[in-house]
């Protein structure tokens, strides 16, 4: 299967009143989207998440599924999830993979998530 036929959106939202425990200050929500634009059925098993906190710590999120599910998407449907990310720095990163498995021939195979920036209002200035 042609991982291009696999897109992923990303919208991050800033969000600056969660109160979170120390050493984290700021939250982000991200909500994505996966969009199967192949003719097989795939099933999303696992996600594999780098994030980068102000460039000083760095750390990596492992596990099945995404908010505990392991999505099934039929050809030309989406999946679209919302979850979040602590940071104690104003500005982070996130990149990383999905592996999918397609329900037809039964092979895993990974689809690359663009990175994307974690940023509040005060550090862009």
């Amino acid at each position: 299967m042609n991982t291009p036929e696999i897109s992923i959106e990303v919208i991050v939202n800033h969000i600056p009143d969660m109160e979170i425990q120390k050493p984290y200050q700021y939250f982000f929500s991200y909500q994505i989207t996966i969009l199967n634009r192949s003719t097989q059925p795939v099933q999303l098993v696992s996600r594999y998440w780098l994030i980068m906190d102000g460039g000083l710590h760095e750390e990596t999120v492992k596990g099945l599924g995404v908010v505990g599910q392991q999505p099934i998407l039929e050809p030309n449907t989406s999946f679209t999830y919302t979850s979040g990310c602590p940071l104690m720095s104003e500005f982070g990163k996130m990149s990383g993979y999905y592996t999918f498995l397609n329900l037809n021939s039964q092979e895993t195979f990974q689809v690359e998530i663009p990175a994307f920036s974690l940023t509040t209002i005060f550090a862009q200035n």
